[in-house]
Order: structure tokens, then C-alpha cells, then sequence
């Protein structure tokens, strides 16, 4: 810029831009200059060990094998075909299961380290499979090591909140039509106090009696005479109707309803158990979720053991820890703390009431679903807090952090673009954008429930872990 030019700049009146230190920009303020303050960081939080890796990854010959191996675990997301095929026991179904082998969500932990809800989920799996008479009695029998615990991803199963699958539980059998690779989750107990939540009182046990002896037989009797349900078409529907798939299911569970029904009564079975059944799925706007779950963790399965892929296959958190997996490194987890959620309580609960992060729902964020698609539910935020603005940005936020977008899985507030699609963990570094999460508030004490829901974000630890280690990977 020539001196007249910026003299003839000078004269005019000012608004500036500022990125960087408010101390910077002070005095243009105390003059009454309109400032916008755009937030900024920079790339790797500015530290310069992970900027210097950051560049190696951007050398032209490592550049271009990690974009050749995000687009082939991209193509291999996309391509996905999760039908919903039947119901099953765990112990017939689930790969490695025993009897005293107990599931949970998240990353590995052991009995000491347990939250709450985790633990009341624990002591009331001991009593539903008969190990003990008493709480007190399954506690002891935990707390000695006389059951196994392992996550539920290690046997190709997901779980919500605690996630607790024990062997006796009925289980979504979940299946990709064209590799046959299968998945699994629990039925959906409801709201109230279940033992998601960590509660086992006798009415939790009964109602899993129920559900294991009316409501799982009915529901594979009917697929039987119905067939297969294409999961991925129907989230599909769900998400132009108004869920995200996370917090809000609504949609989703109508419309299975709505698809398995007239099969459903045409059943020779008592009328009032499949009256009773039908009451159950329409009372629990969330039976969709233990669904929606498996079908996210039968399509992500098919990205793992692509080397060079810096996609995120698996989140998941046990109400201590969150837990990552990279597609180039199955198996493998990156662990940091369970983080505490923003959102709003219930009356008579606050903050101090509230468990940090709990459940392997957090696989609907890693396919693209929950908060990278809150564009799709603007209601939701009524729910978890902010604006329909808000849910908006959200879904444009997370877009920068992915690798592309789901051409089946439409948001018509945005155009009907895709979901974003792809957790991209060079992004993710390079941005200092964490993936968003909205999620239920589960009580810290067993037992209490849920107490309000919100948004998160995992923690830092989880990802800097997961970056050193596709460096090396990289690398060699």
C-alpha cells in the first residue's frame, strides 16, 4: 500500500477485525473504534511439537497416502448396509460371551474405578442373572473379582449410559447386507429408573423379566415374519422428520413402529401381550436409540484396519474415562477423563447431581449422527440448552472437522446437505475443534436416573494420545 493510500485510509472512518491479544487492540477501543473480535487459535493449540508434526503429515508423499486412506475408509462408511435382522440372547449371539462376563460402555476399567451409575448397573446385572440375593451381596461379589468386566466395542456391541449386557439380556441382532459383519445392543428399557442408570431395584428387575420374556420373543417373531429393516434408510426418514438420533428419537421410533406393527398383530400371540409390547415402544420415544446405536457401529466396523486413515471409528466413555479408536489402529484405545455436561436439569437436580460422560452413544457422533446433525432437530435445544441457531452452527462447526458427508443422511435446514461425516483426526489437531456431543445427565449416586441433558466435548488427553501415535504410524 502506497503512503497516500494509506493516509486516504487513515481519514475515513474505521472498523477493524482483531484476531489475537485483547491488550493489542485496547486502544482502538478506548477511541471508539468498532471492533469485532473473531476468535482465533492457532493450528495444534500453538504447540510447537505437534505443529512440527502437523507439518510432516502435510509433506506431499505422507499428504497423499492419509487422503487416499480417509477416502477409502470414507467410501467404506458410505457404502454401509446395516439391516435390523433379529432378536436374540446375548450368550447365543455375542462373540466371546460368558456368564460371568459383564459388558460396559467405554473404554476398560475395572470395579474400583467405577462410577456410580456404572456400579449400580453392575450390582443389578449380578441379581438379574441370579449370582447374588441381595445388593449388598453383588456388591461383594463385584468387588472381589468373582465377575469379568470389558467393553462392550470388544465384542462388537454398544450400550447406552452404563451400558451393561449381561448373558441372559435379548439383543438387537444387527447385520450389514453386503459383508454379513454383525452388531449388537440391548433393548431400550424406558425412562424413569432402569438399570442404565445404575438403578436395580425390584421394579428394574421385573421389567427386564418382562422385556426378556414378552417383549424380546414378540419383536423376533415379528422380524421373522416381516424380514430385514433397512436401519440406514430409515434414519434417513427419522432425520428429515426432525431427530438428530442422539438426545432425540422421536421420528425414529414412530417409524418403526409404524413398520413392524401390522406384522406385529397379525402374530398368534395373546392379544394383550402385543398390546402391552405396543404400549411399551410408544411410552419410550428413545426405544429407537438401542437401534440407531448397533446400526452406527455395524458401518464403522467396516472402516477399521485402514492403514494411514486418520478417521476416528469408535468414542465412548464409562462415566471416568473417554475412550477413542482410529481406523488405522483397531483395537487400540486413547484415553482421557470423562468430561462434565453443559446443559439443563431436570427440577430439583443441578450440576452438583450430575455423573460426567457416560455410554457408547457417543458412536452416533462418530458416524455423523447426534451433534454433528443438530441442523437436522432444531427442537432439540429446548432440551439441551441454546438456540436453533445454535444447532445450526453446530452442524457447520463439525463439517470442518470431517473428511465429507453423507449423501443419504439429509439435513433440509441446510439445504439438505449431508451429514458431516468423518471424524478427521488431523482436523480435529489442526483446527482445535472437538467434536460436539449432546448427551443425557446421568445422577452420579446409582439408582436416580437421568437428570438432564446437555452438550460436551471430550477431552484433549484422548486426542493429543491419539495424534503422537498416527505420527508414528506414519511415519514408518
Amino acid at each position: 500500500m502506497s503512503p497516500d493510500s494509506a493516509a486516504d485510509l487513515m481519514q475515513g472512518p474505521l472498523a477493524i477485525a482483531h484476531l489475537g491479544l485483547d491488550d493489542v487492540i485496547n486502544g482502538a477501543r478506548s477511541s471508539g473504534v468498532p471492533v469485532t473480535q473473531v476468535e482465533f487459535q492457532p493450528p495444534a493449540g500453538g504447540d510447537p511439537k505437534r505443529l512440527r508434526k502437523l507439518s510432516e503429515l502435510y509433506k506431499p508423499k505422507i499428504a497423499k497416502a492419509i487422503e487416499q486412506a480417509n477416502q477409502q475408509a470414507l467410501e467404506k462408511l458410505l457404502a454401509g448396509q446395516p439391516q435390523l435382522i433379529g432378536v436374540g440372547v446375548a450368550r447365543e449371539l455375542i462373540p466371546d460371551m460368558q456368564a460371568d462376563l459383564f459388558l460396559h460402555a467405554g473404554p476398560p476399567i475395572e470395579w474400583e474405578r467405577m462410577s456410580g451409575p456404572l456400579r449400580g448397573a453392575v450390582i443389578g446385572g449380578i441379581l438379574l442373572e441370579g449370582l447374588a440375593k441381595t445388593p449388598a451381596q453383588a456388591e461383594k461379589l463385584a468387588a472381589a473379582g468373582k465377575v469379568s468386566f470389558e467393553p462392550c466395542h470388544h465384542h462388537q456391541c454398544v450400550g447406552p449410559m452404563a451400558g451393561l449386557v449381561t448373558s441372559s439380556m435379548p439383543v438387537w441382532i444387527i447385520e450389514d447386507k453386503n459383508s454379513g459383519r454383525r452388531s449388537f445392543c440391548t433393548l431400550n428399557e424406558g425412562l424413569g429408573k432402569v438399570l442404565r442408570y445404575g438403578a436395580y431395584s425390584p421394579e428394574v428387575i421385573e421389567r427386564l423379566g418382562f422385556m426378556a420374556d414378552i417383549l424380546a420373543p414378540i419383536l423376533s417373531e415379528t422380524l421373522q415374519a416381516h424380514g430385514p429393516v433397512d436401519l440406514k434408510m430409515l434414519m434417513a426418514q427419522a432425520l428429515q422428520m426432525g431427530d438428530e438420533g442422539h438426545n432425540r428419537n422421536r421420528a425414529g421410533t414412530s417409524l418403526l413402529i409404524r413398520e413392524l406393527a401390522p406384522a406385529m398383530v397379525r402374530l398368534k400371540r395373546d392379544s394383550s401381550d402385543i398390546s402391552r409390547v405396543l404400549e411399551f415402544i410408544h411410552s419410550n420415544d428413545h426405544f429407537f436409540l438401542n437401534l440407531s446405536m448397533p446400526m452406527a457401529k455395524c458401518i464403522l466396523s467396516g472402516v477399521e484396519d485402514v492403514p494411514f486413515s486418520s478417521m476416528l471409528s469408535v468414542m465412548a466413555r464409562n462415566g471416568t474415562d473417554f475412550g477413542i479408536q482410529l481406523a488405522c489402529m483397531p483395537g487400540r484405545w486413547f484415553i482421557g477423563p470423562a468430561q462434565d455436561i453443559e446443559g439443563l436439569y431436570f427440577p430439583g437436580f443441578s450440576k452438583d447431581d450430575a455423573n460426567p460422560d457416560i455410554g457408547d452413544s457417543t458412536i452416533m457422533e462418530t458416524v455423523g449422527i447426534g451433534g454433528f446433525s443438530m441442523a437436522a432437530a432444531p427442537a432439540i435445544v429446548q432440551f439441551v440448552g441454546g438456540t436453533a441457531e445454535d444447532a445450526l452452527e453446530t452442524t457447520r462447526r463439525m463439517g470442518q472437522i470431517t473428511i465429507g458427508r453423507n449423501p443419504v443422511w439429509t439435513i433440509p435446514q441446510l439445504g439438505f446437505a449431508g451429514a458431516p461425516t468423518g471424524i478427521d483426526l488431523q482436523k480435529v489437531v489442526e483446527f482445535n475443534l472437538l467434536p460436539a456431543i449432546n448427551t443425557g445427565i446421568a445422577h452420579r449416586e446409582p439408582g436416580i436416573g437421568q437428570v438432564g441433558a446437555g452438550l460436551t466435548l471430550p477431552p484433549w488427553e484422548c486426542f493429543y494420545a491419539a495424534f503422537d501415535a498416527f505420527y508414528e504410524h506414519c511415519r514408518h
